[in-house]
Protein backbone atom coordinates (compact mmCIF):
# COMPACT_ATOMS: atom_id res chain seq x y z
CA UNK A 1 0.00 0.00 0.00
CA UNK A 2 0.90 3.64 -0.36
CA UNK A 3 0.85 5.92 2.68
CA UNK A 4 -2.52 6.09 4.43
CA UNK A 5 -2.81 9.79 3.60
CA UNK A 6 -2.75 8.98 -0.15
CA UNK A 7 -6.06 7.10 0.10
CA UNK A 8 -7.62 9.64 2.46
CA UNK A 9 -6.84 12.47 0.00
CA UNK A 10 -8.18 10.48 -2.96
CA UNK A 11 -11.49 9.80 -1.21
CA UNK A 12 -11.76 13.44 -0.17
CA UNK A 13 -11.34 14.55 -3.79
CA UNK A 14 -13.94 12.00 -4.87
CA UNK A 15 -16.47 13.34 -2.35
CA UNK A 16 -15.84 16.89 -3.54
CA UNK A 17 -16.58 15.90 -7.13
CA UNK A 18 -19.90 14.18 -6.37
CA UNK A 19 -21.18 16.47 -3.62
CA UNK A 20 -24.15 14.34 -2.43
CA UNK A 21 -25.40 10.81 -1.87
CA UNK A 22 -23.72 7.50 -1.10
CA UNK A 23 -20.84 5.97 -3.03
CA UNK A 24 -20.76 2.17 -3.09
CA UNK A 25 -17.48 0.54 -4.09
CA UNK A 26 -17.27 -3.24 -4.31
CA UNK A 27 -14.03 -5.16 -4.03
CA UNK A 28 -13.49 -8.47 -5.79
CA UNK A 29 -13.62 -11.97 -4.38
CA UNK A 30 -11.85 -15.15 -5.48
CA UNK A 31 -13.17 -16.63 -8.74
CA UNK A 32 -13.26 -20.41 -9.15
CA UNK A 33 -11.53 -22.08 -12.10
CA UNK A 34 -13.29 -25.44 -12.11
CA UNK A 35 -14.64 -25.88 -8.57
CA UNK A 36 -15.20 -23.55 -5.64
CA UNK A 37 -11.97 -24.10 -3.71
CA UNK A 38 -9.69 -24.12 -6.78
CA UNK A 39 -9.53 -20.44 -7.65
CA UNK A 40 -7.76 -18.15 -10.06
CA UNK A 41 -5.10 -15.94 -8.49
CA UNK A 42 -6.89 -13.13 -6.69
CA UNK A 43 -6.93 -9.73 -8.41
CA UNK A 44 -8.54 -6.82 -6.61
CA UNK A 45 -10.80 -4.35 -8.42
CA UNK A 46 -8.64 -1.47 -9.61
CA UNK A 47 -10.92 1.36 -8.45
CA UNK A 48 -11.22 -0.27 -5.02
CA UNK A 49 -7.41 -0.45 -4.94
CA UNK A 50 -7.13 3.20 -5.97
CA UNK A 51 -9.34 4.51 -3.16
CA UNK A 52 -8.60 1.98 -0.40
CA UNK A 53 -5.38 0.11 -1.28
CA UNK A 54 -6.56 -3.11 0.35
CA UNK A 55 -5.53 -6.04 -1.85
CA UNK A 56 -7.83 -8.51 -0.11
CA UNK A 57 -10.99 -10.41 -1.11
CA UNK A 58 -14.56 -10.03 0.07
CA UNK A 59 -14.54 -6.34 0.98
CA UNK A 60 -16.89 -3.47 0.17
CA UNK A 61 -17.05 0.16 1.19
CA UNK A 62 -19.51 3.00 1.49
CA UNK A 63 -18.54 6.66 1.32
CA UNK A 64 -21.42 8.73 2.71
CA UNK A 65 -20.90 12.19 1.25
CA UNK A 66 -23.74 13.84 3.18
CA UNK A 67 -22.61 12.71 6.65
CA UNK A 68 -18.89 12.64 5.72
CA UNK A 69 -18.58 9.05 6.97
CA UNK A 70 -16.72 6.10 5.48
CA UNK A 71 -17.42 2.46 6.25
CA UNK A 72 -15.46 -0.70 5.40
CA UNK A 73 -17.52 -3.88 5.21
CA UNK A 74 -16.07 -7.38 5.52
CA UNK A 75 -15.75 -10.39 7.79
CA UNK A 76 -12.87 -11.56 9.94
CA UNK A 77 -11.51 -15.01 9.18
CA UNK A 78 -12.88 -18.03 10.98
CA UNK A 79 -10.58 -20.52 12.70
CA UNK A 80 -11.03 -22.86 9.73
CA UNK A 81 -9.86 -20.07 7.39
CA UNK A 82 -6.81 -19.44 9.56
CA UNK A 83 -5.86 -23.12 9.53
CA UNK A 84 -5.68 -23.08 5.73
CA UNK A 85 -4.44 -19.53 5.17
CA UNK A 86 -2.61 -18.48 8.32
CA UNK A 87 -3.33 -15.44 10.44
CA UNK A 88 -4.57 -12.42 8.55
CA UNK A 89 -5.08 -8.83 9.77
CA UNK A 90 -8.51 -8.15 11.21
CA UNK A 91 -11.06 -6.00 9.42
CA UNK A 92 -10.38 -3.21 11.90
CA UNK A 93 -6.62 -3.43 11.33
CA UNK A 94 -7.11 -3.25 7.58
CA UNK A 95 -9.46 -0.29 7.91
CA UNK A 96 -6.86 1.59 9.94
CA UNK A 97 -4.28 1.08 7.15
CA UNK A 98 -6.47 3.01 4.72
CA UNK A 99 -7.67 5.68 7.15
CA UNK A 100 -11.18 4.36 7.92
CA UNK A 101 -12.38 4.06 11.53
CA UNK A 102 -15.79 2.45 10.99
CA UNK A 103 -16.14 -1.24 10.16
CA UNK A 104 -19.17 -3.48 9.82
CA UNK A 105 -19.83 -7.12 8.90
CA UNK A 106 -20.56 -7.65 5.22
CA UNK A 107 -24.17 -8.66 5.98
CA UNK A 108 -24.79 -5.09 7.24
CA UNK A 109 -24.14 -3.64 3.79
CA UNK A 110 -27.57 -4.59 2.48
CA UNK A 111 -29.31 -3.02 5.50
CA UNK A 112 -27.43 0.26 5.06
CA UNK A 113 -28.22 0.45 1.34
CA UNK A 114 -31.90 -0.43 1.79
CA UNK A 115 -32.22 2.25 4.42
CA UNK A 116 -30.66 4.80 2.05
CA UNK A 117 -32.87 3.69 -0.84
CA UNK A 118 -35.96 3.96 1.38
CA UNK A 119 -35.04 7.57 2.05
CA UNK A 120 -34.65 8.21 -1.72
CA UNK A 121 -30.96 8.98 -1.37
CA UNK A 122 -28.69 8.78 -4.42
CA UNK A 123 -26.63 5.58 -4.46
CA UNK A 124 -23.68 5.84 -6.84
CA UNK A 125 -22.02 2.66 -8.07
CA UNK A 126 -19.62 1.67 -10.86
CA UNK A 127 -20.68 -0.88 -13.51
CA UNK A 128 -19.72 -4.36 -12.24
CA UNK A 129 -17.85 -6.62 -14.70
CA UNK A 130 -17.64 -9.86 -12.70
CA UNK A 131 -20.59 -12.20 -12.44
CA UNK A 132 -20.18 -12.55 -8.67
CA UNK A 133 -20.46 -8.80 -8.15
CA UNK A 134 -23.35 -8.50 -10.59
CA UNK A 135 -25.28 -11.07 -8.55
CA UNK A 136 -24.22 -9.35 -5.30
CA UNK A 137 -25.36 -5.94 -6.59
CA UNK A 138 -28.67 -7.43 -7.68
CA UNK A 139 -29.14 -8.72 -4.14
CA UNK A 140 -28.12 -5.39 -2.61
CA UNK A 141 -30.13 -2.99 -4.76
CA UNK A 142 -32.69 -5.15 -6.62
CA UNK A 143 -31.28 -3.97 -9.96
CA UNK A 144 -31.54 -6.64 -12.67
CA UNK A 145 -28.16 -7.68 -14.02
CA UNK A 146 -29.23 -6.65 -17.53
CA UNK A 147 -29.87 -3.08 -16.28
CA UNK A 148 -26.84 -2.59 -14.01
CA UNK A 149 -24.55 -1.06 -16.63
CA UNK A 150 -27.07 1.53 -17.81
CA UNK A 151 -28.07 2.42 -14.23
CA UNK A 152 -24.48 2.86 -13.04
CA UNK A 153 -23.68 6.40 -11.93
CA UNK A 154 -22.29 8.45 -14.81
CA UNK A 155 -21.30 11.13 -12.28
CA UNK A 156 -19.25 8.60 -10.30
CA UNK A 157 -17.68 7.17 -13.45
CA UNK A 158 -16.62 10.64 -14.62
CA UNK A 159 -15.24 11.50 -11.18
CA UNK A 160 -13.22 8.29 -10.95
CA UNK A 161 -11.88 8.72 -14.49
CA UNK A 162 -10.81 12.32 -13.80
CA UNK A 163 -8.88 11.25 -10.69
CA UNK A 164 -7.32 8.02 -11.93
CA UNK A 165 -6.27 9.50 -15.29
CA UNK A 166 -3.68 11.87 -13.83
CA UNK A 167 -0.93 9.82 -12.23
CA UNK A 168 0.67 10.83 -8.94
CA UNK A 169 4.42 10.57 -8.31
CA UNK A 170 3.94 7.42 -6.22
CA UNK A 171 2.09 5.78 -9.13
CA UNK A 172 4.84 6.70 -11.58
CA UNK A 173 7.39 5.10 -9.26
CA UNK A 174 5.36 1.87 -9.35
CA UNK A 175 5.19 1.98 -13.15
CA UNK A 176 8.96 2.42 -13.36
CA UNK A 177 9.47 -0.58 -11.04
CA UNK A 178 7.31 -2.71 -13.29
CA UNK A 179 9.21 -1.51 -16.37
CA UNK A 180 12.42 -3.05 -14.98
CA UNK A 181 10.72 -6.43 -15.18
CA UNK A 182 9.15 -5.64 -18.56
CA UNK A 183 12.59 -4.87 -19.99
CA UNK A 184 13.86 -8.29 -18.89
CA UNK A 185 10.75 -10.03 -20.28
CA UNK A 186 11.11 -8.49 -23.73
CA UNK A 187 14.87 -8.75 -24.12
CA UNK A 188 14.69 -12.40 -23.02
CA UNK A 189 12.06 -13.09 -25.69
CA UNK A 190 14.27 -11.46 -28.31
CA UNK A 191 17.23 -13.61 -27.37
CA UNK A 192 15.10 -16.78 -27.47
CA UNK A 193 13.66 -16.06 -30.94
CA UNK A 194 15.62 -18.80 -32.73
CA UNK A 195 14.67 -21.45 -35.28
CA UNK A 196 13.33 -24.63 -33.69
CA UNK A 197 12.04 -22.95 -30.53
CA UNK A 198 8.32 -23.22 -29.79
CA UNK A 199 6.34 -20.09 -28.96
CA UNK A 200 5.13 -21.73 -25.74
CA UNK A 201 8.71 -22.06 -24.47
CA UNK A 202 9.27 -18.32 -24.72
CA UNK A 203 5.81 -17.46 -23.37
CA UNK A 204 6.41 -19.66 -20.33
CA UNK A 205 9.81 -18.13 -19.62
CA UNK A 206 8.68 -14.50 -19.82
CA UNK A 207 5.58 -15.14 -17.71
CA UNK A 208 7.89 -16.83 -15.22
CA UNK A 209 10.06 -13.70 -15.17
CA UNK A 210 7.01 -11.68 -14.15
CA UNK A 211 6.11 -14.14 -11.40
CA UNK A 212 9.66 -14.53 -10.10
CA UNK A 213 9.94 -10.74 -9.86
CA UNK A 214 7.03 -10.68 -7.44
CA UNK A 215 4.44 -9.61 -10.01
CA UNK A 216 2.01 -11.18 -12.44
CA UNK A 217 1.43 -10.60 -16.14
CA UNK A 218 -0.89 -7.63 -16.70
CA UNK A 219 -2.82 -9.49 -19.44
CA UNK A 220 -2.49 -12.88 -21.17
CA UNK A 221 0.76 -12.90 -23.13
CA UNK A 222 0.46 -12.28 -26.88
CA UNK A 223 3.44 -14.08 -28.42
CA UNK A 224 3.19 -15.33 -31.97
CA UNK A 225 4.76 -15.61 -35.39
CA UNK A 226 1.27 -14.91 -36.76
CA UNK A 227 1.20 -11.27 -35.77
CA UNK A 228 -1.51 -10.58 -38.34
CA UNK A 229 -3.90 -11.82 -35.63
CA UNK A 230 -3.81 -8.80 -33.33
CA UNK A 231 -4.55 -10.55 -30.03
CA UNK A 232 -3.10 -13.98 -30.77
CA UNK A 233 -2.85 -16.06 -27.57
CA UNK A 234 -1.99 -19.33 -29.32
CA UNK A 235 1.58 -20.43 -28.51
CA UNK A 236 1.71 -23.74 -30.38
CA UNK A 237 3.91 -22.87 -33.36
CA UNK A 238 7.56 -23.76 -33.90
CA UNK A 239 9.67 -20.79 -34.99
CA UNK A 240 11.47 -20.99 -38.31
CA UNK A 241 14.15 -18.80 -39.85
CA UNK A 242 12.50 -15.89 -41.63
CA UNK A 243 9.54 -15.67 -39.24
CA UNK A 244 8.73 -12.52 -37.31
CA UNK A 245 8.01 -13.02 -33.60
CA UNK A 246 5.57 -10.44 -32.23
CA UNK A 247 5.55 -10.20 -28.42
CA UNK A 248 2.94 -7.98 -26.76
CA UNK A 249 3.34 -8.53 -23.03
CA UNK A 250 3.38 -6.75 -19.71
CA UNK A 251 3.59 -7.26 -15.98
CA UNK A 252 2.22 -5.61 -12.87
CA UNK A 253 4.11 -3.99 -10.01
CA UNK A 254 3.42 -5.37 -6.51
CA UNK A 255 0.76 -2.65 -6.19
CA UNK A 256 -0.75 -3.69 -9.55
CA UNK A 257 0.43 -0.90 -11.85
CA UNK A 258 0.64 -2.39 -15.34
CA UNK A 259 3.07 -2.33 -18.23
CA UNK A 260 2.22 -3.03 -21.86
CA UNK A 261 5.02 -3.11 -24.44
CA UNK A 262 5.34 -4.73 -27.86
CA UNK A 263 8.42 -5.69 -29.83
CA UNK A 264 8.77 -7.60 -33.09
CA UNK A 265 11.91 -9.69 -33.63
CA UNK A 266 13.24 -11.55 -36.68
CA UNK A 267 13.66 -15.24 -35.88
CA UNK A 268 17.34 -16.01 -36.26
CA UNK A 269 18.39 -12.43 -35.64
CA UNK A 270 18.28 -10.79 -39.09
CA UNK A 271 15.42 -9.02 -40.86
CA UNK A 272 14.83 -9.79 -44.53
CA UNK A 273 14.90 -6.71 -46.81
CA UNK A 274 11.07 -6.61 -46.93
CA UNK A 275 10.77 -7.04 -43.16
CA UNK A 276 13.36 -4.31 -42.61
CA UNK A 277 11.53 -1.84 -44.86
CA UNK A 278 8.15 -2.40 -43.24
CA UNK A 279 9.62 -2.42 -39.73
CA UNK A 280 11.20 0.98 -40.38
CA UNK A 281 7.85 2.42 -41.47
CA UNK A 282 6.27 1.29 -38.19
CA UNK A 283 9.18 2.64 -36.18
CA UNK A 284 9.02 5.99 -38.02
CA UNK A 285 5.30 6.19 -37.26
CA UNK A 286 5.90 5.47 -33.58
CA UNK A 287 8.69 8.02 -33.27
CA UNK A 288 6.57 10.66 -35.04
CA UNK A 289 3.67 9.96 -32.69
CA UNK A 290 5.80 10.02 -29.54
CA UNK A 291 7.42 13.30 -30.55
CA UNK A 292 3.94 14.81 -31.01
CA UNK A 293 2.91 14.13 -27.41
CA UNK A 294 2.34 17.07 -25.10
CA UNK A 295 -0.41 18.54 -22.96
CA UNK A 296 -3.36 19.91 -24.90
CA UNK A 297 -2.83 17.88 -28.07
CA UNK A 298 -5.72 15.60 -29.03
CA UNK A 299 -4.59 11.98 -29.20
CA UNK A 300 -6.88 11.55 -32.21
CA UNK A 301 -4.64 14.01 -34.09
CA UNK A 302 -1.53 12.02 -33.11
CA UNK A 303 -3.22 8.82 -34.29
CA UNK A 304 -3.90 10.40 -37.69
CA UNK A 305 -0.29 11.61 -37.98
CA UNK A 306 0.99 8.09 -37.34
CA UNK A 307 -1.44 6.68 -39.91
CA UNK A 308 -0.17 9.19 -42.50
CA UNK A 309 3.41 8.03 -41.89
CA UNK A 310 2.30 4.42 -42.42
CA UNK A 311 0.31 5.24 -45.56
CA UNK A 312 3.18 7.29 -46.97
CA UNK A 313 5.69 4.51 -46.34
CA UNK A 314 3.43 1.88 -47.85
CA UNK A 315 2.87 4.13 -50.87
CA UNK A 316 6.63 4.37 -51.36
CA UNK A 317 6.73 0.57 -51.37
CA UNK A 318 3.79 0.26 -53.79
CA UNK A 319 1.22 -1.23 -51.41
CA UNK A 320 -0.77 2.01 -51.39
CA UNK A 321 -1.15 4.82 -53.92
CA UNK A 322 -2.84 8.15 -54.50
CA UNK A 323 -3.08 11.08 -52.10
CA UNK A 324 -1.85 9.97 -48.67
CA UNK A 325 -3.92 12.44 -46.64
CA UNK A 326 -7.12 11.53 -48.49
CA UNK A 327 -6.37 7.82 -48.10
CA UNK A 328 -6.07 8.22 -44.33
CA UNK A 329 -9.10 10.50 -44.03
CA UNK A 330 -11.22 7.89 -45.84
CA UNK A 331 -9.73 4.98 -43.85
CA UNK A 332 -7.91 3.10 -46.62
CA UNK A 333 -4.79 2.70 -44.44
CA UNK A 334 -6.82 0.57 -42.01
CA UNK A 335 -6.35 -2.43 -44.31
CA UNK A 336 -2.82 -2.50 -42.89
CA UNK A 337 -3.42 -0.89 -39.46
CA UNK A 338 -6.95 -1.72 -38.31
CA UNK A 339 -6.48 -0.69 -34.68
CA UNK A 340 -6.00 2.50 -32.70
CA UNK A 341 -2.65 4.05 -31.85
CA UNK A 342 -2.86 3.51 -28.10
CA UNK A 343 -4.71 3.75 -24.81
CA UNK A 344 -4.46 4.91 -21.21
CA UNK A 345 -2.50 2.67 -18.85
CA UNK A 346 -2.19 2.53 -15.06
CA UNK A 347 -3.82 0.10 -12.66
CA UNK A 348 -5.13 -1.68 -15.76
CA UNK A 349 -3.34 -2.41 -19.02
CA UNK A 350 -6.33 -0.73 -20.71
CA UNK A 351 -6.83 1.70 -17.87
CA UNK A 352 -10.40 1.92 -16.55
CA UNK A 353 -11.81 0.01 -19.52
CA UNK A 354 -14.41 -1.49 -17.14
CA UNK A 355 -15.86 2.02 -16.74
CA UNK A 356 -16.43 2.42 -20.49
CA UNK A 357 -13.99 3.49 -23.19
CA UNK A 358 -16.05 6.52 -24.19
CA UNK A 359 -15.87 7.87 -20.63
CA UNK A 360 -12.13 7.23 -20.43
CA UNK A 361 -10.92 8.11 -23.92
CA UNK A 362 -13.43 10.68 -25.17
CA UNK A 363 -15.38 13.69 -23.93
CA UNK A 364 -17.93 16.27 -25.03
CA UNK A 365 -15.37 17.90 -27.32
CA UNK A 366 -13.94 14.85 -29.11
CA UNK A 367 -16.22 11.95 -30.05
CA UNK A 368 -15.28 8.49 -31.24
CA UNK A 369 -15.08 8.05 -35.01
CA UNK A 370 -17.32 5.50 -36.71
CA UNK A 371 -14.88 4.54 -39.47
CA UNK A 372 -13.15 1.16 -39.56
CA UNK A 373 -9.76 1.38 -37.86
CA UNK A 374 -10.07 4.83 -36.33
CA UNK A 375 -13.28 3.68 -34.66
CA UNK A 376 -11.12 1.22 -32.69
CA UNK A 377 -9.07 4.05 -31.17
CA UNK A 378 -9.52 3.75 -27.40
CA UNK A 379 -8.20 7.26 -26.64
CA UNK A 380 -9.01 10.35 -28.66
CA UNK A 381 -9.36 13.29 -26.29
CA UNK A 382 -6.82 16.01 -25.52
CA UNK A 383 -3.87 14.90 -23.43
CA UNK A 384 -3.26 16.28 -19.95
CA UNK A 385 -0.07 16.46 -17.95
CA UNK A 386 0.13 13.27 -15.88
CA UNK A 387 -1.65 11.01 -18.36
CA UNK A 388 0.22 7.77 -19.04
CA UNK A 389 -0.51 6.27 -22.45
CA UNK A 390 0.74 3.67 -24.89
CA UNK A 391 1.78 4.37 -28.48
CA UNK A 392 1.66 1.24 -30.64
CA UNK A 393 1.40 1.57 -34.42
CA UNK A 394 1.58 -1.54 -36.57
CA UNK A 395 1.38 -2.96 -40.08
CA UNK A 396 -0.29 -6.31 -40.76
CA UNK A 397 -1.21 -8.41 -43.77
CA UNK A 398 -4.50 -10.02 -42.78
CA UNK A 399 -5.62 -12.49 -45.48
CA UNK A 400 -9.34 -12.39 -44.73
CA UNK A 401 -9.45 -8.58 -44.59
CA UNK A 402 -7.50 -8.20 -47.85
CA UNK A 403 -9.82 -10.66 -49.58
CA UNK A 404 -12.97 -9.04 -48.17
CA UNK A 405 -12.02 -5.51 -49.20
CA UNK A 406 -10.93 -6.62 -52.65
CA UNK A 407 -14.24 -8.46 -53.17
CA UNK A 408 -16.09 -5.32 -52.07
CA UNK A 409 -14.00 -3.20 -54.44
CA UNK A 410 -13.03 -0.87 -51.58
CA UNK A 411 -10.44 1.88 -51.91
CA UNK A 412 -9.05 0.74 -55.27
CA UNK A 413 -7.80 4.29 -55.82
CA UNK A 414 -5.57 3.87 -52.76
CA UNK A 415 -4.67 0.15 -52.48
CA UNK A 416 -2.76 -2.18 -54.80
CA UNK A 417 -4.45 -5.47 -53.96
CA UNK A 418 -2.20 -7.56 -56.18
CA UNK A 419 0.86 -6.42 -54.29
CA UNK A 420 -0.85 -6.78 -50.91
CA UNK A 421 -1.87 -10.36 -51.70
CA UNK A 422 1.73 -11.26 -52.52
CA UNK A 423 2.69 -10.44 -48.92
CA UNK A 424 0.07 -12.67 -47.29
CA UNK A 425 2.03 -14.82 -44.85
CA UNK A 426 4.25 -11.90 -43.84
CA UNK A 427 2.50 -11.67 -40.45
CA UNK A 428 2.56 -8.37 -38.63
CA UNK A 429 4.80 -5.81 -36.95
CA UNK A 430 3.88 -3.72 -33.92
CA UNK A 431 6.09 -1.54 -31.69
CA UNK A 432 4.72 -0.22 -28.39
CA UNK A 433 6.05 1.94 -25.57
CA UNK A 434 4.59 3.66 -22.50
CA UNK A 435 4.63 7.47 -22.48
CA UNK A 436 4.13 10.00 -19.68
CA UNK A 437 2.56 13.26 -20.85
CA UNK A 438 4.41 16.34 -19.63
CA UNK A 439 3.41 20.00 -19.84
CA UNK A 440 5.47 20.60 -22.95
CA UNK A 441 6.54 17.16 -24.07
CA UNK A 442 6.80 13.59 -22.91
CA UNK A 443 8.92 10.94 -21.20
CA UNK A 444 9.19 7.32 -22.29
CA UNK A 445 8.96 5.19 -19.15
CA UNK A 446 11.50 2.54 -18.28
CA UNK A 447 14.90 1.47 -19.50
CA UNK A 448 14.70 1.62 -23.31
CA UNK A 449 13.80 -1.79 -24.73
CA UNK A 450 15.75 -2.30 -28.00
CA UNK A 451 13.68 -1.19 -30.98
CA UNK A 452 15.85 0.19 -33.78
CA UNK A 453 16.67 -2.37 -36.48
CA UNK A 454 20.29 -2.51 -35.36
CA UNK A 455 19.39 -2.81 -31.67
CA UNK A 456 16.86 -5.57 -32.25
CA UNK A 457 19.19 -7.57 -34.48
CA UNK A 458 22.09 -7.19 -32.03
CA UNK A 459 19.91 -8.35 -29.13
CA UNK A 460 18.42 -11.28 -31.01
CA UNK A 461 21.75 -12.33 -32.55
CA UNK A 462 24.55 -11.01 -30.29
Amino acid sequence: MFEKTTYIKRRKKLKQKLKEGIILLLGNDFSPMNYASNTYKFRQDSSFLYFFGLDLPNLAAIIDIDSDEEFLFGDDLTLDDIIWMGRQPSLKENAEKTGINKTLPLKELSLRLREAAGRKRSIHYLPPYRGENQIFLNRLLDIPISKQKEKASADLIKAVVSLRSVKEDCELEELEKAMDTAYLMHTTAMKMAKPGVYEREIAGIIEGIAISSGTIVSFPVILTKHGETLHNHDHSNKLEKGDLLLVDAGCESPLHYATDNTRTTPVGGKFTPLQKDIYQIVLDAQIKAIQSVKQGVAFLEIHMKACEVIASGLSDMGFMKGNVKQAVEQGAHALFMPHGLGHMIGLDAHDMEDLGENFVGYDNEIKRANTFGTGNLRLGKKLRQGFVITIEPGIYFIPQLIQKWENENKFRDFIDYDKAKKSIGFGGIRIEDIILVLNNGYRVLGKPIPKSIEEVENTAHP
